[in-house]
C-alpha cells in the first residue's frame, strides 16, 4: 500500500479523502514501541508531506491567478472535504504518540510542538479554519483587483510603485494619492471581512478554552521562547533606540532634497534626484545575475538557485489578477521550494529574491532531515534565513561579481537596504503593538472606527518624521493594507526579531564572510530540531528583545552607512 503513493504530487491534486484514509487507518491501528517507532513516524511523514505538497500546490495556484476559478473552486473543495479530515486524523496520531510516551530521537522539540497542538486541538475548529482560509483569498481578490489608469494604460496599484522614485514630486504625490484614493475605495469591504475573521478566530480561541486569541494564537505558532510581555519590551526599545535613528534619516532626506517637511511621497525617492535603480530589464537578467551573487556568496547555495532555475520553480513577473506580495513555500515531496513575487523592475526586486532566496536555501539545507515534524521552523528563525542572506550577499552586488550595478549604485543600493533596515522597525512595531491591542480589546476591535484610531496613534507614537497632515483618513486606513494582520495573524514581530539576528549575522561576516555563511548554513540545516535561542546560538547571534542588543545593531548600520556614503 504505502508504496503506491505518488511521487508526482500533480496526480493527486483532486484527491478526495477516501484517497489519504487507508495510509491514516494504517498508521492509527499500529502498534508502535521503541523499535518501530521510527519507520512509523517515517510513514507518517510519507502520506502527510503528500497532503502538505498538494495544499502548496492548490495555494499556489489561486495566487498565480486570483481569476482562475477553478483553481479556486480546487483549492476551496480541498480546504472544505479534505483539510478537515486530515486534520482530525493527524491529532489522532499526535495524541497515539504523545500518549505511547516513547521519544525519537531528534523529536525533542518536535514532542513539545505535538503536545501544545494536542492541547489546543478542537473539531469544531476545523471548519472555522476553513472559513478563514477562503476570507483570505477574499481578501487576495480585494486587493489584487485594484487597479487604476496611469498615463493612458491601467495598471495595478504594484505596477504604480515605481513612480514613487521619480524625480518629480508633482508626479509622485499624483500617483501616491490615485493609489490611495483606490485603495480607500475597498474600505468598506474590507471593514467587513476584518469582523468576520474577528469573529472566527475569537470563537477558535473560545472552543479551545482559552481566555483571548493572542494565548491561543501563541501556542498555535509555538511561541515558546517568548510571551506578549517580551513583545512589548521589543516595542519599547524601539521607540527608545530605532525611531531617533529612524528621524535622523527622515530629516536627512528632507534637507537632502530642499523640502520644508517630509510627505509620504517623498519618503522613497533619491536624495540626489537621480532615477531610481534599474538593476534589469528583463525576468531572465534578473535570475542570471542573481546567480551569480549567490555563486558568489557561496557555490552550494549557488548550486541550489541553479536547481531552482531549470525546474521552473520561480514566478517572479507581476500582473493583473496575480495576488500581491512575494513568498517561498515548499513541495516537500520533491524537496524543492517555490518562490512567487511581482517584480517591476525596481531594486526592491532584487532584496525580494535575495530574501525568498534565503528561504528557497533553508528548505534544501533542511531538506533532508527524516521527519516532516522536524521541517516545523519557527518562524523567527526563517526571517533570519531571508534576512540574513540579503546581507550575506550585498558585498557581491557590483558588475564585478556579477551582480547588477557599478560600485557607486550597488553602495547606493545598499544604504538604501541599510536605512530600511532602520525604518522597519519602527513600522514591524506599529503592526505588532496594533494585533496585540485588537486582539485584547475584542470589543472595541469590532469597531472599524476604533482600529483606525489605534492604527493613528500607534502610527504617531512610531513614525515620527514623516508628515501626514491632511492625509488622516488615508494613514488612519493602513492596517488595511498589511495583508498579514487578515491573512496570518500576529505574524510579523518575526520580521523584526529576525532582522536583529540578521545583523548580527552580518556583523559577524564583516570580520569572517566564510566564516559567517559556514554557521549560517549549520543553522539552517537543523530545522526544527532544536529551540529557537539554540538556532540563533548555532547561526552565530543573540535571540534577543532589549535596547542593548537593538542599540549595537543600530550603531552598525548607521557606521555601514557612513561607510558607504563615501563611495
Amino acid at each position: 500500500m504505502w508504496d503506491a503513493l505518488p511521487h508526482d504530487v500533480t496526480d493527486a491534486l483532486d484527491w478526495g479523502w477516501s484517497k489519504y484514509e487507508p495510509y491514516f487507518n494504517d498508521l492509527k491501528t499500529r502498534a508502535i514501541d521503541e523499535d518501530n517507532v521510527s519507520g512509523w513516524l517515517g510513514d507518517w511523514s510519507k502520506v502527510a508531506r503528500v497532503g502538505g505538497e498538494v495544499i502548496s500546490r492548490l495555494s499556489v495556484a489561486t495566487t498565480v491567478d486570483t481569476n482562475d476559478k477553478a483553481a479556486e473552486d480546487r483549492y476551496n473543495a480541498f480546504m472544505s472535504n479534505v483539510y478537515p479530515q486530515l486534520a482530525s486524523a493527524s491529532n489522532a496520531l499526535n495524541e497515539k504518540l504523545v500518549r505511547s510516551e516513547l521519544e525519537p530521537e531528534g523529536f525533542d522539540v518536535p514532542l513539545r510542538n505535538l503536545r501544545t497542538d494536542l492541547r489546543i486541538f478542537r473539531e469544531a475548529n476545523l471548519p472555522l479554519q476553513t472559513e478563514e482560509s477562503k476570507l483570505g483569498l477574499d481578501y487576495s481578490k480585494i486587493i489584487g483587483a485594484q487597479t487604476v489608469e496611469w498615463e493612458g494604460k491601467e495598471v495595478t496599484l504594484v505596477q504604480l510603485i515605481p513612480v514613487q522614485h521619480d524625480p518629480d514630486r508633482a508626479k509622485r504625490e499624483k500617483a501616491w494619492s490615485l493609489a490611495m484614493e483606490r485603495r480607500q475605495q475597498d474600505r468598506e469591504a474590507l471593514n467587513g471581512l476584518w469582523n468576520k475573521f474577528l469573529d472566527l478566530r475569537i470563537d477558535q480561541a473560545k472552543n479551545a478554552g482559552l481566555p483571548s486569541y493572542t494565548e491561543y494564537r501563541y501556542q498555535q505558532l509555538h511561541r515558546f521562547d517568548y510571551a506578549p510581555e517580551q513583545a512589548e519590551m521589543f516595542q519599547k526599545a524601539i521607540e527608545q533606540v530605532v525611531v531617533p535613528a529612524a528621524q535622523r534619516i527622515y530629516e536627512r532626506k528632507r534637507k537632502a532634497l530642499g523640502l520644508d517637511r517630509l510627505r509620504p511621497w517623498d519618503v522613497e525617492v533619491d536624495t540626489l534626484n537621480r532615477e531610481p535603480l534599474k538593476p534589469f530589464d528583463e525576468i531572465e537578467e534578473l535570475n542570471a545575475r542573481t546567480q551569480a551573487v549567490f555563486n558568489q556568496v557561496d557555490e552550494t547555495l549557488g548550486d541550489y538557485f541553479k536547481i531552482m532555475r531549470e525546474e521552473d520553480l520561480l514566478d517572479l513577473d507581476n500582473r493583473k489578477g496575480k495576488a500581491p506580495g512575494g513568498y517561498c513555500t515548499y513541495y516537500p515531496v520533491i524537496k524543492r521550494p517555490f518562490i512567487f513575487m511581482n517584480s517591476v523592475g525596481l531594486h526592491d526586486d532584487v532584496q525580494t529574491m535575495l530574501h525568498e532566496g534565503g528561504h528557497a536555501f533553508h528548505a534544501f539545507e533542511a531538506s533532508n532531515l527524516p521527519y516532516f515534524h522536524q521541517e516545523d521552523v519557527p518562524i523567527e528563525f526563517c526571517e533570519v534565513a531571508s534576512m540574513g542572506m540579503e546581507l550575506l550577499a550585498a558585498p557581491y552586488l557590483t558588475r564585478d561579481n556579477g551582480g547588477f550595478y557599478d560600485p557607486k549604485d550597488a553602495a547606493r543600493a545598499r544604504i538604501e537596504h541599510l536605512e530600511g533596515i532602520i525604518t522597519f522597525w519602527p513600522y514591524m512595531a506599529v503592526v505588532d503593538a496594533f494585533q496585540h491591542s485588537v486582539y485584547e480589546n475584542v470589543d472595541d476591535a469590532h469597531d472599524p472606527a476604533k482600529c483606525d484610531e489605534k492604527w493613528a496613534e500607534l502610527w504617531d507614537r512610531f513614525m515620527k518624521g514623516i508628515d501626514y497632515t491632511g492625509l488622516e483618513e488615508i494613514k488612519s486606513t493602513g492596517w488595511h493594507r498589511k495583508l498579514h494582520i487578515y491573512q496570518v495573524p500576529f505574524y510579523y514581530i518575526e520580521y523584526g526579531l529576525a532582522q536583529l539576528g540578521a545583523v548580527q549575522l552580518f556583523g559577524n561576516a564583516r570580520k569572517d564572510q566564510g566564516k559567517a555563511v559556514e554557521a549560517y548554513r549549520q543553522a539552517l540545516a537543523l530545522g526544527g530540531t532544536v529551540t529557537l535561542p539554540e538556532l540563533f546560538e548555532t547561526a552565530g547571534v543573540r535571540f534577543a528583545f532589549d535596547a542593548d542588543t537593538l542599540g549595537k545593531a543600530v550603531a552598525l548600520v548607521e557606521q555601514t552607512i557612513d561607510e558607504l556614503s563615501a563611495v
